[in-house]
C-alpha cells in the first residue's frame, strides 16, 4: 500500500526538480539575445541556437522515458540532471557560433527529464487522479518564466557567462537533493523484490504500433512545442517590435510562460472531472481565436472619402497583445495536461514509452518553430508571421481532431447520422486503444 506521504514526497520532489530543468532548458531564451548581439547573428540562426537545447531534450525523451520503466527514475532522472548541469557549466567556456550549438545539445538533456518525471510520478498514484498528479508535475514548466524573469536581472548583475554558471550549479544542486530524498517508484521496488529482469526495450515500444499514440503526440506537437516555441521567441519579439529593453521583455515574456505552466494543474483536474477530450476542444478555439488576433499585422490604411483620403491605422498594442499571450497560454496549459491525462490511462505499463514519444514530438514542435519564426521574419520581414504560423496550424490541429472524433462517434454509435460542431465532448469513454 503506497502511503500518502510517499506520494506527495514523489510528487513534490519531482516537480521541484522539473522545474529546475525547465529552467534550463529555456536558458537560450535570455542567453541567446546577448550571444546574438555579441556574434551578430541573423534572426534564423538566433532561432536555430534557442531551438537546438529543444532538439536534444525532444529526442532523448524516448530513451529516457524507456530507461525511467527500466531502471527507476530516481536513478535515471539524477543522472539527466548531472549531465545537462556539466553542459550548461561548459556552455560559458565556449566562443564561437558552432561550439555554442553543441553546447546546446548538451544543455537540452535538461528538456529530456520530463519523459523520466512521468514515468516516476504516475507510478505512485492510483488511475482516477493521475490526471492530477500529472498536471501538477507539468507545473514545472514555470521554470521557463522563472528563466524569462530572473535571467535578465542576472545576466546584467554577473554577465552571460556567471549565468550559465548559476544555473548549473543549482541544477548539480537539485540532483543531489533528489537522489537523497526520493524513494525507488513501488514498481522498480516490487521488481527487486521479486528479482525481476527489466522488460526489453522491444517490448517496451510495443505500443507505438498504435495510430492513437501518434495522434496524442500531434496534439502535444501543438500545445507544447508551440508553448515551448513562444517563451522562447517571446523575448526577441518585445525587443524587435515594440523596442523594450531586455529586462522588460523577460518580464512580459515571463507573464506568458507563467498560467502557461501553473494552470496545467488544473488542466489535469479538468481533464479527471470534465474529460480529457472536452478540454482539448476549448485549448483548440480558444487558441485560435488568440492567434488570429496577435497575427493581424500593424497596417495603413487609406480610404477615398468625399472630401479628400480619409488614412487611418489598425494596430495590436502592447497591453492588449500581453493580455492575449496570458489568456493564450492558460488555454495551452490545460491542453498539455489534458494530452498526458490519456496515457496512464491506456497504457499503465507503458507510460515510460508513450509518454516518452508523445514529449519527443511535442519537444520538436519546440525545436522547429522557433527555426521556422527566424525564418519567416528573414524572408517576410513581418514581425507577426510568426503568430500567422501558428494560427495555421493550431486551426488544422482543430479540424483534424474534430473529424477524427466524428469518424470515431460513428464506428461506436452507427444510430449517430448527424453531428453537432462539438459532437460529443465525453461521449466517447476510454474504453478501447482503436480510439
Amino acid at each position: 500500500m503506497i502511503s500518502g506521504a510517499d506520494q506527495t514526497r514523489a510528487l513534490s520532489l519531482s516537480t521541484i526538480a522539473f522545474t529546475a530543468c525547465f529552467a534550463v532548458w529555456t536558458i537560450f531564451s535570455i542567453l541567446g539575445l546577448q550571444i546574438k548581439e555579441n556574434l551578430g547573428l541573423s534572426d534564423t540562426q538566433f532561432g536555430i541556437l534557442v531551438a537546438t537545447p529543444i532538439l536534444t531534450g525532444s529526442l532523448s525523451r524516448l530513451l529516457l522515458g524507456i530507461w525511467a520503466d527500466q531502471y527507476g527514475g530516481r536513478l535515471v532522472y539524477t543522472l539527466v540532471m548531472m549531465s545537462a548541469a556539466v553542459a550548461t557549466y561548459l556552455l560559458s567556456t565556449v566562443t564561437t557560433y558552432e561550439m555554442f550549438l553543441v553546447a546546446a545539445l548538451g544543455v537540452g538533456l535538461a528538456g529530456g527529464s520530463f519523459a523520466v518525471g512521468i514515468a516516476y510520478v504516475s507510478t505512485w498514484y492510483e488511475k482516477e487522479k493521475q490526471g492530477t498528479a500529472l498536471g501538477i508535475f507539468g507545473v514545472g514548466n514555470v521554470g521557463a518564466a522563472i528563466t524569462n524573469f530572473a535571467a535578465p536581472f542576472l545576466l546584467i548583475a554577473v554577465g552571460w557567462e556567471n549565468t550559465a554558471k548559476v544555473y548549473a550549479a543549482i541544477l548539480f544542486c537539485m540532483a543531489i537533493i533528489f537522489f537523497l530524498f526520493s524513494k525507488d517508484d513501488p514498481r522498480l521496488a516490487e521488481r527487486k523484490a521479486k528479482k525481476e529482469k527489466p522488460r526489453p526495450i522491444l517490448e517496451q515500444l510495443e505500443p507505438l504500433k498504435n495510430l492513437q499514440v501518434w495522434r496524442f503526440s500531434l496534439y502535444y506537437f501543438f500545445v507544447f512545442g508551440g508553448f515551448v516555441a513562444m517563451a522562447l521567441w517571446l523575448p526577441r519579439y518585445y525587443v524587435g517590435m515594440y523596442d523594450l529593453d531586455i529586462r522588460l521583455a523577460g518580464s512580459l515574456a515571463a507573464a506568458y510562460a507563467l498560467p502557461g505552466s501553473v494552470f496545467r494543474a488544473l488542466g489535469g483536474w479538468m481533464s479527471d472531472k470534465f474529460g480529457a477530450r472536452a478540454v482539448m476542444y476549448w485549448t483548440f478555439i480558444a487558441s485560435v481565436i488568440c492567434l488570429f488576433f496577435m497575427s493581424y499585422p500593424a497596417t495603413d490604411y487609406s480610404v477615398r472619402g468625399i472630401e479628400g483620403p480619409i488614412e487611418f491605422s489598425i494596430a495590436i498594442g502592447l497591453v492588449p497583445f500581453v493580455c492575449l499571450t496570458i489568456i493564450l497560454g492558460f488555454f495551452m496549459s490545460l491542453g498539455k495536461a489534458a494530452v498526458y491525462k490519456h496515457i496512464p490511462v491506456y497504457y499503465p505499463n507503458h507510460v515510460g514509452a508513450v509518454g516518452g514519444v508523445v514529449g519527443l514530438v511535442g519537444g520538436l514542435g519546440g525545436f522547429c518553430l522557433p527555426i521556422a519564426f527566424g525564418v519567416m521574419n528573414d524572408m517576410t520581414g513581418i514581425w507577426t508571421s510568426c503568430f500567422m504560423l501558428l494560427f495555421a496550424v493550431t486551426a488544422i490541429a482543430l479540424i483534424w481532431m474534430h473529424f477524427t472524433i466524428l469518424i470515431m462517434e460513428r464506428k461506436l454509435h452507427p444510430e449517430l447520422q448527424k453531428s453537432k460542431f462539438l459532437p460529443e465532448l465525453g461521449i466517447i469513454k476510454t474504453k478501447t486503444k482503436k480510439g
